[in-house]
């Protein structure tokens, strides 16, 4: 499990709720490997899991559900396969990829970003005995053995933002996309109300690319060059919700020279990532995004017999988004973080889901 304490944490329980939200991601290549079962005893079961662009080894959202998976094949004894995607594939792809899982036998299969979302439909409505899950997405359109897993990545970005209005020292912040949907819009929605709930300040917003292009969910190049463009006009603490482009704007953080900035990651504990530790130190803190939960709970759920069905929301109060605390970056604002955490939870914080 992740070595990070997690702010505002609570034990994930019978606070999931059934709600209709959208959400994020990105990376692969279309290699399907198959890996045995582990863990003790073995088991029937077999998980497939297609990721979007980035895949594993994004330091970010496809890396939470690889975890996640990892998990389950440890603890829960369940083989798994896992397929990656292609930058700037066709929707045939996709398509292709769950069907070839679902012919080799796997059952469930999880589709990892809402990229997926039409295929998913399709090969479910094909597949009525296979059970799906989908991470990010929902539609009123999609068969009954498909189950949505969102998040409230709003609240956790509301956080985010509070953070980021606490410690800028310019009064300056930035917020970079990877890409413009519905998704990505509900973090910059959270961020800038987290923010305005501090004080009033700028908050400079560049998204990396717009649908359909999705490449700006990994191209570290891309999101380098709109971090230095935030802090040439004096953002100070920039909040990246790109996958693995996110990398770049945090190295473009850590490398500022001019004044001190920070970077604000996502999905995933960036400062405890192998490849972005050495950026630690500029690294305020991420907003993470716990997929890898909701995919061991949907895999354990399956294996005993009792899946999730219709849609499953991991909000702050299930413990689907917090705040990691690696390096105590935050620990002098923790008291006003714990406070509008108690907000959101309470229902008396009502965190926008649209900018």
């Amino acid at each position: 499990m992740r070595r990070s304490m997690k702010l505002a944490a609570v034990v994930l329980s019978g606070s999931l709720g059934i709600a209709s939200l959208a959400a994020c991601g990105a990376k692969s290549t279309d290699n399907t490997s198959s890996s045995s079962s582990a863990g003790a005893g073995g088991s029937s079961l077999k998980v497939g899991m297609a990721y979007d662009i980035g895949g594993r080894g994004d330091q970010s959202f496809n890396d939470s559900a690889a975890h996640g998976l990892d998990d389950a094949k440890a603890k829960l004894g369940v083989a798994v396969n896992e397929a990656e995607a292609k930058t700037g594939e066709a929707e045939a792809d996709k398509e292709s990829r769950l069907s070839s899982l679902v012919q080799a036998g796997y059952n469930p299969v999880i589709a990892v970003g809402f990229v997926y979302q039409t295929a998913v439909e399709k090969i479910a409505k094909e597949n009525p005995n296979v059970k799906f899950a989908i991470i990010d997405s929902s539609s009123t359109t999609q068969p009954s053995n498909v189950t949505s897993l969102t998040f409230s990545e709003q609240e956790g970005s509301y956080l985010a933002g509070v953070a980021a209005a606490l410690k800028t020292t310019k009064k300056h912040v930035g917020f970079i996309g990877g890409v413009q949907s519905e998704l990505i819009k509900k973090f910059e929605a959270g961020f800038k109300a987290g923010v305005k709930s501090v004080a009033d300040m700028p908050v400079e917003t560049t998204y990396l690319t717009t649908p359909p292009d999705f490449s700006g969910f990994n191209d570290p190049g891309k999101g380098k060059e709109a971090a230095q463009g935030q802090l040439d006009k004096g953002a100070d603490v920039i909040y990246t919700a790109a996958g693995s482009s996110g990398s770049g704007a945090i190295e473009a953080v850590a490398n500022n020279s001019a004044f001190k900035a920070w970077a604000i990651g996502v999905d995933s504990d960036q400062a405890n990532q192998p490849a972005l530790k050495k950026y630690a130190g500029s690294i305020l803190t991420s907003m993470v995004k716990n997929v890898d939960t909701a995919v061991y709970k949907y895999i354990e759920a399956a294996k005993n017999g009792t899946p999730l069905t219709g849609t499953v929301n991991f909000d702050l109060k299930a413990n689907g988004v917090s705040l990691a605390t690696t390096g105590n970056h935050i620990d002098d604002i923790k008291s006003k973080l714990d406070a509008a955490a108690t907000a959101i939870t309470s229902g008396a914080t009502k965190v926008p889901t649209a900018p």
